[in-house]
């Protein structure tokens, strides 16, 4: 999986033609994700103006501070065919962002979480262009995985389960949350991440919470622990995954009658993947069994969310997405149940919709983990 499979030239033809398609006459991306779909470059987020200029016709320019030209040509950008051109500190950046339009353009699509006083600043610049969001376009290209994405989705995963598969090593009764995600996050680095995005451990009553992070709570022997957890690869993919541990003794009976639901629905929602099946039928077949079961108010969330550059994307399944399933769709099917004041579980699998079917990212075990 070479950088220029993984972020190849063609990325950039697709969006003009997309952009023209949209009524838009450019893009202009700051850093984040769309900007490294496009040209691989990971540009640091700061005062200083970075922008991707990609006109629906003409030649995509982007424009770097000059103490990060360096970075940005060592990047994989140059490779794509953008342009590179920079701007010394105390000098105006937003004239080169109208040369590099080549004329006056009627609309134009912001990156989706571009900051506030850069929409404004392009605003002044461009007074006679519309503003809509990026995402208009880019959405539909991002949502199709192909093969070089899905192998590093998969690299990710592999990454992930490796760190599931030494948790013995630190949960433990009498260990805090903190100190157990402390050496999750090493080891999270250690399997080849660059960064740890995140660490849920959720022992007992925190694990009713989805978003618990982690606590000074001493771990209790026998209690359920939620660990989700997650991180990106040096290709910039992401990985999530989450497993529920029972340490150092058995938990408690009701506990375990709705672990082996929540199991089944995982499973359930997991077969229920392949193309042409609606978003929201996978969430409905995650739903279905917890509600026979009589808890279908404590699975608080939907069953997931797509996968990729960023660690929430499209596609999300939830009721409501009607959008067809296709191939090298990429996405969590994580369902939970939760009960406040007790305890909770999730089970978390990164899958790819496949032509026939699905495959699962993720291959540790399901089921409930004693230490």
């Amino acid at each position: 999986m070479g950088i220029e499979e993984l972020y190849p030239p063609r990325r950039l033809i697709a969006a003009q033609r997309a952009t023209a398609a949209a009524g838009l006459d450019a893009l202009l991306l700051g850093p984040g994700s769309d900007l490294r779909y496009l040209t691989g470059y990971e540009a640091h987020a700061g005062e200083r103006l970075t922008l991707l200029v990609l006109p629906a016709e003409g030649d995509p320019t982007l424009i770097v501070p000059t103490l990060e030209r360096p970075a940005a040509e060592a990047s994989p950008a140059p490779g794509t065919g953008v342009r590179i051109i920079d701007h010394a500190d105390g000098t105006d950046p937003y004239p080169l962002v109208a040369a590099a339009l080549g004329g006056p353009v009627g609309a134009v699509g912001l990156a989706d979480r571009m900051w506030a006083e850069q929409v404004l600043a392009l605003r002044a610049t461009l007074p006679a262009a519309g503003q809509r969001l990026a995402s208009e376009v880019l959405r539909e290209l991002r949502i199709h995985k192909s093969p070089a994405e899905i192998a590093a989705l998969a690299e990710a995963g592999a990454a992930i389960d490796a760190v599931h598969a030494r948790m013995g090593q630190w949960l433990r009764p009498g260990r805090t949350e903190v100190e157990v995600a402390a050496d999750i996050a090493a080891a999270i680095r250690a399997a080849g991440h660059v960064t740890v995005d995140f660490v849920i451990v959720a022992a007992g009553p925190n694990g009713a919470s989805p978003h618990h992070g982690t606590a000074d709570r001493p771990i209790g022997a026998g209690e359920p622990v939620v660990v989700d957890i997650g991180g990106t690869m040096p290709s910039g993919y992401r990985s999530d995954c989450t497993r529920t541990y029972v340490a150092g003794g058995r938990p408690p009976a009701e506990f375990s009658d709705y672990y082996a639901v929540l199991h089944d629905a995982q499973r359930a929602a997991v077969a229920a993947v392949r193309p042409g099946v609606s978003a929201e039928a996978v969430d409905a077949a995650a739903r279905k069994p917890i509600a026979a079961a009589g808890y279908g108010d404590a699975f608080l969330h939907r069953t997931g969310h797509g996968i990729g550059l960023d660690g929430h994307e499209d596609p999300y399944v939830v009721a409501g997405n009607d959008r067809p399933l296709a191939a090298g769709m990429a996405f969590s099917v994580e369902p939970g149940i939760y009960l406040a004041g007790r305890h909770g579980a999730r089970i978390e699998d990164i899958v790819v919709c496949t032509t026939d079917g699905v495959r699962r990212l993720n291959t540790t075990p399901t089921e409930l983990i004693a230490l």
